[in-house]
């Protein structure tokens, strides 16, 4: 079947916050259509039908449950522009940039958005399992009796609300103390982790400075800057904090080292050549590839280890290596994890026995990874990171005018993503 490709044409993003502060009062659906609304403005797309857009978030209401078409019909797209919701965790968002991109691919449409938010603010707060059972009774019985009967049967046990949690359902641990068993094994030290932290907010406030964020961060709520990041964060300061996920003594993971609670929301355009031309756009980068995988993290494996394998099965495929790329965006879930992904990739044995690779895979050039800062110092609104990275590299692509970039991606539930920009 004959395929073509599809290209990054342009991304838009609201500064990102940590949660319960600028956006506390922000619904869900509004964060969304913000950088919808500024990407369609930016391009001029404004009455345009696009073939689709893909949204998804990790936390949201029952009440969103037709979120991405909800946020295409807040903005001045033409309403007949199809949209669906999508959720692979911390992936979500670049899963929605491969799946729009392989309907491109496919002749099946001709351009689409894809994206992604989170707010921890805008909590979906949950009933108990006894109330639920008990209002919804009391909903369905239209006798008198049998509602007194129903309501006398209420407890105040019944009322304590379910408060949503990023916990694993079958481990019961926090994505922290997942990666706090990670960095024990992998020898990971408190040091190299603060020193990675402390490089993301230097490299992230140098691309602030060097205005590389100008046309991708758009002003929302009066901010134009990410409220995570920190001008005054140094190496001692980071040394100082007290592990987050562990006991004093055997944690290492810290909220200086970790990606903190964040909202926000991004969004990435891709387009076929056609309808670039058609429409008068940029061609910034190639979609080229994209892989997910997954690890047996509930019986031992470890839980933000599966970029690994995402990785190594997407290079093999395409038949490229380490030496192949000149960008590196590696997701900081935390810095730990990062490291854990890095030391393995350079592991023989682990590349032998996990990856199915004759040589390690590593090791990978400090310089050429988050040059810009990631999650650690921009934030995390969990849906919305792979949307933000995408966009990143596709400018960096296009600014460097040659080359390759490879995006790496751990989530929640033992999955990674992985994908491969090339410059156009």
């Amino acid at each position: 079947m004959k395929t073509r490709p599809a290209y990054i044409a342009g991304s838009d993003r609201i500064p990102f916050v940590k949660s319960m502060t600028a956006y506390r009062d922000i619904t869900l659906q509004a964060l969304m259509t913000a950088p919808l609304q500024f990407l369609v403005t930016k391009l001029k797309l404004d009455g345009q039908i696009l073939g689709d857009v893909a949204l998804g978030a990790v936390i949201k209401s029952s009440t969103d449950w037709n979120l991405a078409r909800e946020c295409v019909l807040g903005t001045t797209l033409d309403p007949h522009t199809p949209a669906y919701n999508l959720q692979r965790a911390c992936g979500t968002s670049l899963e929605a940039v491969r799946q729009i991109a392989l309907k491109i691919s496919n002749f099946q449409i001709d351009n689409g958005i894809a994206g992604g938010c989170d707010s921890n603010s805008d909590l979906p707060l949950m009933l108990s399992t006894a109330l639920t059972r008990k209002l919804t009774a009391l909903h369905h019985h239209k006798n008198f009796l049998a509602r007194i009967k129903i309501l006398s049967s209420l407890r105040l046990s019944d009322f304590r609300p379910r408060w949503p949690a990023v916990v694993e359902p079958r481990t019961h641990l926090s994505m922290g103390q997942h990666c706090e068993k990670m960095v024990k094994e992998w020898n990971i030290s408190r040091e190299a982790q603060d020193a990675l932290a402390f490089t993301s907010h230097q490299n992230a406030l140098a691309a602030y400075k060097n205005e590389f964020f100008n046309d991708l961060v758009s002003e929302f709520e009066g901010l134009n800057q990410d409220g995570i990041l920190r001008a005054d964060t140094t190496y001692e300061k980071l040394a100082r904090l007290k592990p987050a996920f562990d006991t004093p003594d055997k944690g290492t993971l810290t909220a200086g080292n970790s990606s903190p609670l964040t909202d926000g929301a991004a969004a990435v355009f891709l387009t076929s050549e056609e309808a670039a031309v058609y429409y008068n756009l940029p061609l910034l980068a190639r979609f080229v590839d994209a892989e997910a995988a997954a690890v047996d993290f509930v019986h031992g494996e470890g839980l933000l280890m599966a970029p690994t394998l995402a990785v190594s099965n997407l290079l093999r495929r395409n038949h490229l290596s380490f030496e192949d790329f000149d960008f590196y965006e590696i997701h900081e879930a935390f810095a730990g994890q990062v490291l854990c992904n890095l030391k393995a990739w350079e592991s023989a044995a682990y590349c032998r026995k996990v990856l199915n690779r004759d040589t390690p895979l590593g090791p990978i050039d400090p310089s050429k990874i988050n040059i810009h800062g990631s999650s650690i110092a921009l934030g995390h609104p969990f849906a919305a990171t792979g949307a933000r990275i995408t966009g990143t590299l596709a400018k960096m692509l296009h600014q460097r005018g040659r080359g390759r970039g490879l995006i790496s991606v751990c989530t929640a539930g033992g999955m990674g993503v992985a994908a491969i920009l090339e410059a156009v």
